[in-house]
């Protein structure tokens, strides 16, 4: 009942800030804080600025671990390592689910993977592409069961939590074509595909995608474990293809301004007393970036 009760509250806020006046309001006064930030972007180096400045245009880049060279990534690597084998095989209740998430309790545990996503170089980035202070809404470790459902992040869509949402995505074992790969629409197509389905941020069935842009157009992002996927969900179609073969394993972590469009969809991935224990670890900096909403 609470659930019902909070999508039917989040569903009237959202169709609030949808009105043309509180819209047109809230975009002059995201534009004029774009502006306002540009000259405290922080400073990056060339290869930082090149994947922004792909990521801008094409909205995602695939990378990986090796490459991007974080220097805390082998700890992380070997926390995510151990946690794995505690991941149950299966969901219980449900036969509908296809994700299982590593508890709060686990992540406080292997703390190094929450930690990674806090990197300053990461922040770095996620800032020059956001273009705003960074709200870092934590990591997520997930296995996407090989179960044949096909629901919910399994279907084509946008991210709605805020104009800009900064993903990053680390595959844990290789993902290919029956791996269930992140796949998704080339941003050139994203406003024509929006506009043919009047896409009000529902999820889109493959009969309904195909018959609007064609499959051809489709991209799957396969890779070896220790690929890196970094996207703007929020702007490019997308969906977690169905693995077939094995069940996948990845870390999702998730960012955006701190001043998002929609902050009610936006749910903190540890509890505030998690958190603050956490926090002992952070610089002031970092401190921002997750308690956002109380700066």
């Amino acid at each position: 009942m609470k659930q019902t009760i909070l999508k039917i509250n989040h569903r009237i806020i959202q169709n609030i800030y949808r009105t043309p006046l509180v819209s047109h309001f809230s975009d002059l006064t995201y534009q004029a804080l774009i502006e306002k930030h540009l000259n405290n972007l922080p400073s990056l180096p060339i290869t930082d600025l090149s994947l922004v400045e792909a990521l801008k245009s094409e909205k995602i880049v695939v990378t990986s671990l090796a490459a991007l060279s974080i220097p805390s990534t082998p700890q992380m690597l070997k926390a995510a390592s151990s946690l794995i084998s505690e991941i149950p095989e299966s969901v219980s209740g449900s036969k509908h689910d296809f994700t299982i998430h590593a508890t709060p309790k686990q992540i406080m545990e292997y703390s190094e993977i929450f930690l990674w996503g806090l990197q300053q170089r990461l922040l770095n980035i996620a800032e020059n592409y956001i273009g705003l202070p960074v709200a870092y809404h934590g990591s997520y470790f997930r296995r996407d069961l090989a179960n044949g459902v096909q629901k919910k992040s399994r279907l084509w869509h946008l991210d709605k939590e805020d104009r800009k949402v900064f993903k990053i995505i680390i595959y844990l074992n290789d993902v290919y074509d029956d791996g269930g790969p992140f796949q998704y629409i080339p941003y050139s197509f994203t406003s024509a595909v929006a506009s043919s389905l009047r896409y009000n941020y529902e999820y889109i069935q493959n009969q309904t995608m195909q018959q609007v842009i064609s499959p051809l157009t489709w991209k799957s992002c396969t890779g070896i474990s220790g690929t890196v996927i970094i996207a703007d969900t929020a702007n490019i179609f997308h969906r977690g293809t169905v693995p077939t073969a094995s069940d996948r394993f990845t870390i999702f972590f998730d960012y955006s301004c701190r001043s998002p469009k929609h902050p009610f969809y936006y749910q903190p991935s540890l509890t505030n007393e998690d958190l603050a224990i956490i926090a002992t670890k952070l610089s002031e900096h970092q401190r921002q970036c997750v308690f956002w909403r109380s700066i």
